[in-house]
């Protein structure tokens, strides 16, 4: 079955592009002009992957991916036509697995679609697995979270970096190591990106962050995941 991807941009143009050019890889498109048809057609159907401008008409993309992430883990790449660091870092603090700045290149839009279908498609063939660590259970293959017998929602980069730790346990990852792994692609000038994932994934799996009981620092060095059961 095709992928389904949402496009979301107020410039048809951009939109033409990205439907005529997706739809020759093979994906299924749908369209939206602004935050809030956006929203609806999210909650009327069901997407494989969404990408998504913060500048909108209604509702802006920051606050359309904050709501998706209510219900839903399903990857968002945003789209931005401002340069700044702080719209880039606000859209993956809002649980954005992606960024790419206008004008790009259509050809790395496809291939980084395709880097998370792959990832996403890889994890789904793993074997069965759950590592369990003190009171938290991290399925590798449902991708999900139990701690202390509760759920725990993370989005699609969120679980990758906590895989990658409970997978390493007491290895020291440098940021860019982990932009390398996770993010499998360059990300030159941006390892603040890292920093938001792992704040996000601490607010989520520790139960006081100034006294953590898995992710920890080391100083000017990395972040390094408990090894001791």
């Amino acid at each position: 079955m095709a992928k389904r991807i949402l496009l979301v941009d107020d410039e048809p143009l951009i939109l033409k592009g990205l439907k005529y050019t997706l739809e020759q890889e093979g994906y299924e498109t749908e369209s939206a002009t602004d935050g809030e048809e956006a929203l609806e057609k999210f909650e009327n159907s069901a997407y494989d992957l969404i990408l998504l401008d913060v500048m909108l008409p209604k509702m802006d993309g920051i606050s359309v991916c904050q709501r998706i992430r209510e219900q839903s883990d399903v990857p968002i790449i945003m789209l931005t036509a401002k340069g700044e660091d702080m719209d880039k870092i606000l859209g993956l603090e809002y649980g954005a697995d992606d960024y790419m700045t206008k004008p790009f290149n259509i050809l790395e839009v496809k291939a980084r679609i395709k880097t998370i279908f792959r990832r996403v498609s890889a994890g789904a063939q793993q074997e069965q697995r759950v590592i369990r660590v003190h009171d938290m259970d991290v399925n590798l293959v449902k991708r999900s979270v139990v701690l202390g017998g509760k759920d725990v929602k993370l989005t699609a980069k969120e679980f990758d970096l906590l895989q990658l730790f409970v997978t390493n346990r007491g290895t020291v990852f440098s940021r860019e190591q982990m932009l390398e792994t996770v993010w499998k692609y360059d990300y030159a000038g941006d390892a603040r990106t890292v920093d938001v994932h792992i704040r996000r994934l601490r607010e989520k799996i520790e139960r006081d962050t100034s006294k953590p009981e898995f992710i920890f620092t080391k100083w000017g060095v990395g972040y390094y995941f408990t090894d001791q059961d």
